[in-house]
C-alpha cells in the first residue's frame, strides 16, 4: 500500500448541493505514515508518528484545495455539536456546523458513520460524526438542531462506514435502538453467532427520516470488507482515521 506521499484518493459526494458546498470523504491511499496506519491517516491519537499525520494533514489541505485548517475535533461518541467558526481545536465533540465561508468542518472516522449535512441554499454545513452510541443517544438531532432551516429544507450524505453484513453486536445495542423506535428491528438481522448484524446506515436514514429529512444520499459502503481502501478500527484494532470534510466555499472577489 503507498506510503511515499502518493496523491490522495477522495470519494467526493453525489449529491445536488449547491455550488457553494464543498465536500469530500478521504481513504487510506496515499500519504506517508506507514503500517499499520499506511498511508493517509489522519488521526494524531491512534499512535502513528506525529511527522508523518502532520505530513498527512498537508497534504489533505493542498491536494483537495482547502481554504483552511479543518477543526479537528476530539471526538467522545456523544452528541455536542459545535460551530466550527468559533471553537477551538481539539474541542471534545462529535460534529460540527458552520454558516462562515472558507471554514472547514471534519470528522474522522474509521467504522463509525461520518454524515454530512447542508441546506438546498448552499448557506449552512454540518459533519457529524455517529458511531452507534452517538446514534443512539441523539447526535443526529443535536445537529440538525443548528441548521437554522427546517428539516425539509435539508440533505443528507452518507459516507464510508461499517457495512451491513460486518457490524455485528449484542443484543443491549438492539434494544437502545428500540426503545427510541420500533422501526429499528429492521436494521437488526440475527448473525449466526446468536448476535445480531445492525445496519448502521439504515438506522441513521430512519433517524433523519423522523426528523423530516428525506433527501438522503450516499451509504453504500463497507469499510471492513475494503482494507485496500479504507481503514476499519473492527477489522484492525490498530489503524489509521479517514476524514469526512464538507465547508462553504469563498465567493471570487
Amino acid at each position: 500500500m503507498a506510503s511515499s506521499g502518493g496523491s490522495p484518493d477522495w470519494i467526493i459526494p453525489d449529491w445536488p448541493v449547491p455550488a457553494s458546498v464543498r465536500a469530500l470523504s478521504t481513504t487510506r491511499r496515499g500519504g506517508y505514515s506507514q503500517p499499520p496506519y499506511d498511508g493517509l491517516n489522519l488521526g494524531t491519537h491512534v499512535g502513528d508518528e506525529a511527522g508523518a499525520v502532520a505530513r498527512n494533514r498537508k497534504l489533505l489541505i493542498q491536494q483537495c484545495a482547502l481554504p483552511s485548517e479543518p477543526l479537528w475535533l476530539e471526538q467522545v461518541h456523544g452528541i455536542e455539536v459545535v460551530d466550527a467558526a468559533t471553537a477551538p481545536p481539539l474541542t471534545r465533540a462529535d460534529g460540527a456546523y458552520s454558516r462562515r465561508a472558507g471554514v472547514v468542518c471534519a470528522v474522522m472516522t474509521a467504522d463509525c458513520l461520518p454524515i454530512l449535512l447542508c441546506d438546498r441554499h448552499g448557506r449552512q454545513v454540518a459533519a457529524i460524526h455517529a458511531g452507534w452510541r452517538g446514534l443512539a443517544s441523539g447526535v443526529i438531532e443535536a445537529a440538525v438542531s443548528k441548521m437554522e432551516a427546517p428539516a425539509s429544507r435539508l440533505m443528507a450524505w452518507l459516507g464510508p462506514a461499517i457495512g451491513p453484513l460486518a457490524f455485528e453486536v449484542g443484543s443491549e445495542v438492539r434494544e437502545q435502538f428500540l426503545a427510541h423506535d420500533r422501526r429499528a428491528e429492521t436494521a437488526f438481522k440475527q448473525s449466526s453467532r446468536g448476535r445480531w448484524l445492525a445496519d448502521i446506515y439504515r438506522l441513521a436514514r430512519q433517524r433523519l427520516e423522523a426528523l423530516g429529512l428525506y433527501q438522503l444520499y450516499g451509504g453504500r459502503w463497507c469499510t471492513y470488507s475494503d482494507a485496500r481502501r479504507f481503514y476499519s478500527y473492527r477489522r484492525d484494532g490498530v489503524t489509521g482515521r479517514m476524514a469526512t470534510l464538507i465547508w462553504l466555499q469563498q465567493e471570487s472577489s
